[in-house]
């Protein structure tokens, strides 16, 4: 029936339900398990995943670097939870807020036999909800019946992951003039993707010739940077710089992708911004909160710019990763436009990380 939900949708409902603290059921060939995030954990909840069965703990490879625990499945690691297990002595190893002062958290079991397809599955729902890359899974027999039961959504393995790593499909909605400072030749345009993520824009300066490169860039929302004016980036400071080369050049597009915190939602860049003030730098703080160096999907902007029936591109960035984006997606990049400005004593140390570790051209 097309009233049922798609696969898509179960995840968008999976999303939800992580986020407000409930399971889900992931079923993979012979084996399911209720899966539920570290995060949003409760004791009550706990307790009754503790007297189902042996629960286990799904980090990923960079979290149990840093707790010396021992990845078998080189992406993750999956720890063996003692049933005497305590919900702060769980959440103490998915968030590394306390790690300083209380370094020890072992002696750490890690799970080597068995698949653990389900417990990547799980992280990859934790990110996509944009939460910590902590999850829960206890076993479960009977999938179908123990998800009627309580009334909890399924997510089967085999049509959900080729939907994590995909980029979803995005959707024109709606589009309207807005003079700006920049120029007042400006025009709004709103995407919707399929997933039921976040919506992105795009930023038209008067009117682009299609069949010549535009000057355009990809920007990732920045809350602190962009609306507060924060020191610790150079966002907002490269936001209004993209727009004014563009208004003085009269025309060009700047796409305003939802992905705060390279992908890690502003939360997580929170909790990144406190471990930068115990030391580490940006890159070793979504270490340790078990990211990557950059969680975030450049495909979407190629998709916009397609959409948007661009083919080629003067790109501004600094960040060749970009580039490379472009190029495989099929929009040409013609010139790459550096975009310099916005550095300042509270943010030197970062930039010098992003040239050093990431291949920014600074």
């Amino acid at each position: 029936m097309s009233l049922m939900p798609t696969m898509i949708e179960l995840l968008a409902r999976a999303r939800v339900d992580l986020r407000m603290g409930l399971p889900v059921v992931l079923e993979g060939g012979d084996s399911a398990a209720l899966a539920i995030a570290v995060e949003s954990l409760t004791p009550e909840r706990l307790t009754e995943l503790l007297a189902l069965g042996p629960v286990s703990l799904a980090l990923t490879a960079r979290r149990a670097e840093t707790l010396k625990a021992r990845a078998y499945d080189e992406d993750l690691a999956r720890i063996q939870v003692p049933a005497q297990a305590s919900l702060q002595w769980i959440q103490a190893l998915a968030d590394p807020a306390d790690d300083l002062n209380t370094p020890m958290k072992g002696p750490l079991t890690s799970l080597r036999d068995g698949s653990a397809d389900l417990h990547r599955l799980a992280i990859a729902l934790m990110k996509s909800a944009r939460l910590l890359p902590a999850a829960l899974l206890v076993p479960v027999n009977t999938a179908p019946q123990f998800a009627s039961e309580y009334g909890l959504t399924r997510i089967a393995r085999a049509a959900a992951e080729p939907l994590l790593s995909q980029s979803s499909p995005l959707h024109p909605v709606a589009a309207a003039r807005l003079p700006m400072v920049a120029a007042e030749a400006g025009r709004l345009h709103i995407f919707r993707p399929e997933d039921g993520a976040e919506e992105h824009y795009a930023v038209e300066i008067g009117r682009p010739d299609r069949s010549k490169p535009v000057l355009a860039r990809l920007h990732s929302a920045c809350f602190t940077g962009d609306v507060l004016g924060s020191l610790k980036c150079d966002c907002g400071p490269q936001l209004r710089g993209a727009l004014a080369q563009m208004g003085e050049e009269g025309a060009g597009v700047l796409l305003y992708l939802n992905q705060e915190g390279r992908g890690i939602g502003l939360a997580n860049k929170m909790r990144a911004y406190s471990l930068q003030d115990q030391g580490f730098d940006t890159v070793e703080a979504n270490h340790r909160l078990g990211f990557e160096d950059d969680e975030r999907d450049f495909r979407l902007g190629a998709a916009i710019l397609k959409e948007m029936g661009f083919s080629s591109v003067r790109l501004m960035t600094n960040n060749p990763n970009k580039i490379a984006m472009m190029e495989k997606t099929g929009v040409a990049v013609a010139e790459r436009v550096p975009l310099k400005v916005g550095e300042n004593a509270h943010n030197a140390g970062y930039l010098a990380t992003k040239a050093a570790k990431s291949g920014h051209l600074l």
